[in-house]
């Protein structure tokens, strides 16, 4: 009977006694540089629940929960931004039931965000959904409004989650945003009132100004234009490929290949991949510079 008593103060003392070590392994990692934003490829759920016989839902469901720790400890160690590459465009290409199953897990989570006791509510978290959101199904995309709607005022910590997202898209999408805005000045322009000794009438279409897009044009169009880039970029399953995911952004990035699939993913995983960061900063910065 005692031990059957002991054990809830077991299990507090032991979660207190990790708290503790992570506290004092962050305070070291402070000592360096800390990265201001961090992005993930969550891959290697699948492989996962084929690994370990389970069903491929499983396999994300598992991949939700080790998202859900990794957030914890980023925040903890004082990383403002995470961006997660949760569904590519080139996903919506897979096995319609796997689809329909991602899709169905998504809408869960993404309302769960909204209730009271929540994760996000919790670390201050405002989150914004990332990519061409009109290629979701309508409920998933409701609910992704709802929750950038109802986290707006978070200030304290940021949550990008990439859905129906990839590079291409996003880039063609800010040219397209940078076309339609010039094109809208230079209307303005070409139908400005001419000045009183102007042999035109008023409204009469001038020449077209010349269309010019700068750099600056296009990125304040893009759709991580909402955060800083990243600092670390990490893949998880040892893949190396960024498979169109922030192929604008990570120019300066460090680039971190756990083997570890992403359902395994762990607290010494993010320490290392800090640690890794820290001793390739000043070599990242100086090329920043460089630019």
């Amino acid at each position: 009977m005692e031990a059957i008593h002991s054990t809830p103060r077991n299990c507090v003392d032991k979660e207190y006694l990790c708290t503790l070590i992570r506290k004092c392994i962050f305070r070291i990692l402070s000592v360096g540089p800390i990265p201001n934003h961090i992005a993930f490829i969550m891959d290697g759920n699948r492989r996962y629940a084929r690994n370990y016989k389970m069903n491929e839902g499983a396999g994300h469901k598992s991949g939700f929960l080790a998202l859900m720790s990794m957030l914890k400890y980023c925040y903890e160690l004082g990383v403002k931004y995470v961006t997660i590459y949760a569904f590519s465009i080139e996903n919506f290409k897979r096995k319609p039931q796997e689809v329909e199953k991602v899709m169905d897990l998504m809408q869960e989570k993404i309302e769960g965000l909204l209730k009271e006791e929540s994760f996000v509510k919790s670390y201050g978290v405002r989150v914004y959904f990332i990519g061409n959101l009109q290629l979701l199904r309508e409920p998933v995309r409701v609910a992704a409004e709802k929750a950038m709607a109802a986290t707006c005022n978070n200030d304290k910590a940021v949550l990008l989650i990439c859905l129906a997202y990839t590079t291409t898209d996003e880039i063609v999408h800010a040219v397209q945003e940078a076309c339609n805005e010039k094109r809208a000045e230079n209307e303005i322009l070409n139908f400005k009132e001419v000045d009183n000794d102007s042999s035109r009438v008023v409204g009469e279409k001038k020449n077209d100004v010349e269309c010019t897009i700068q750099l600056a044009d296009v990125e304040k169009h893009m759709y991580m234009a909402v955060a800083p880039d990243p600092d670390i970029l990490v893949r998880t399953s040892g893949e190396t490929r960024l498979s169109n995911f922030l192929l604008w952004q990570t120019t300066y990035c460090y680039l971190y290949s756990p083997s570890a699939l992403w359902p395994e993913i762990s607290f010494r995983h993010l320490v290392w991949g800090v640690l890794n960061y820290q001793r390739a900063q000043p070599y990242l910065e100086k090329k920043k510079k460089q630019c």
